[in-house]
């Protein structure tokens, strides 16, 4: 099981993100209007799949601005922010803060994502929430890239996820 930092606090997740050169796991997310999402809407896409405890803390709404921002850079990438929100508190973000380049999902349905991604915090004041993490695709869903952040008040390495999509 991995672990990670809220604050001084070790907070244990569910299991380990999937490892780079393995496909990445299918999934059923609910997009702002609450249509099911899943991974064979994007296919032949890359993905960036910026991963987050939940919209309402300051990283984390950083974390999806940067996000937006990259990818306004590049053709043929999806960036994909996921969390527990419900989904139309996601969409209302996305028009408050006008971001229109990226694709807001929520975990809302069941925990299969969680589980499947081996991200959900099972103890601590983010208990049931995702960890923040980052998980970079080729345009065959294969992962070249994770990252699960240490330490839940920092930031994703944009600069590691630009360097693999340029």
């Amino acid at each position: 099981m991995a672990k990670v930092k809220l604050g001084d606090f070790e907070v244990t997740l569910n299991g380990e993100l999937p490892e780079v050169g393995s496909s990445l796991p299918n999934f059923l997310l609910a997009d702002g209007d609450l249509n099911n999402v899943d991974l064979e809407q994007f296919k032949g896409k890359r993905l960036v799949l910026n991963i987050f405890p939940s919209m309402n803390t300051p990283v984390c709404s950083a974390s999806v601005v940067q996000f937006n921002n990259l990818a306004s850079n590049f053709d043929n990438i999806v960036v994909l922010c996921i969390s527990r929100d419900l989904a139309f508190g996601l969409k209302q973000f996305c028009i408050n803060h006008n971001l229109n380049d990226i694709v807001f999902l929520s975990d809302m349905r069941n925990e299969d994502f969680a589980n499947n991604f081996g991200i959900l915090h099972t103890n601590g004041k983010f208990q049931g929430l995702l960890a923040r993490s980052v998980i970079v695709t080729d345009s065959n869903h294969e992962i070249i890239h994770t990252q699960l952040v240490e330490q839940t008040g920092q930031e994703p390495d944009y600069d590691k996820v630009v360097e693999l999509l340029t």
